[in-house]
């Protein structure tokens, strides 16, 4: 189920349980014109503590993010996202490094590798549940921002395997790679998209296991 709407105003209204998993990116500067980069940091930090707050306590919230480069400065995403976590007292159960290139390739403007971070206030990551730190290649991907079929695939086995999740929730959902991954095996799935044309898209996405 695909929602046009705020992901923020949605959040809010939400009332999610312990089945209930959000995996998300959050939007990039460049995807909200309206904020200098100042105000879009601090949406972006106020954001990722919202998702962790919607998320019910044992639950989890998993953040796919890119960093980008500012007049010649990295912004970390991650450090962004895990401010917000803290925030809404969550905890890094897990962190990733998904490449985005082969190592050793030069990149400009954003770096050839992405961060993949899950959150949560009372679940714990047990030993025996531990998966690779690092994922050689994000995989086939609907659009340029989006999730790659390998990260929403092992972010899927993950909740399948290890939690009581039932359904993904991403409330930035772009075209939607992580929700048409989730009913491909055989969870439901909960968009909300603010711009129609994407939000057309993902309703209409379905991926091949």
């Amino acid at each position: 189920m695909i929602h046009h709407g705020d992901g923020i105003e949605w959040l809010g209204n939400a009332s999610l349980g312990p089945s209930d998993a959000i995996v998300t990116s959050l939007p990039d500067v460049s995807e909200i014109p309206e904020l200098a980069f100042a105000g879009w940091r601090d949406w972006f930090v106020d954001a990722a503590d919202k998702v962790c707050r919607a998320t019910s306590d044992d639950a989890l919230a998993i953040f796919y993010q890119t960093d980008i480069k500012l007049d010649g400065r990295w912004v970390d995403k991650s450090l962004m996202v895990s401010e917000g976590a803290a925030r809404a007292q969550s905890h890094l159960l897990w962190r990733k490094v998904v490449c985005r290139c082969p190592p050793g390739s030069i990149s400009f403007g954003r770096p050839a590798y992405a961060h993949l971070l899950c959150f949560s206030r009372n679940a714990r990551l047990l030993p025996g549940q531990s998966t690779p730190d690092v994922l050689p290649e994000t995989g086939d991907m609907s659009w340029s921002r989006a999730m790659g079929a390998d990260v929403c695939k092992a972010v899927i086995n993950f909740l399948q395997a290890h939690t009581p999740c039932t359904t993904v929730v991403d409330p930035f959902c772009g075209h939607g790679s992580i929700l048409a991954a989730a009913n491909a095996h055989g969870l439901n799935a909960i968009g909300v998209e603010k711009s129609r044309r994407r939000a057309v898209k993902a309703r209409k996405l379905v991926v091949a296991l």
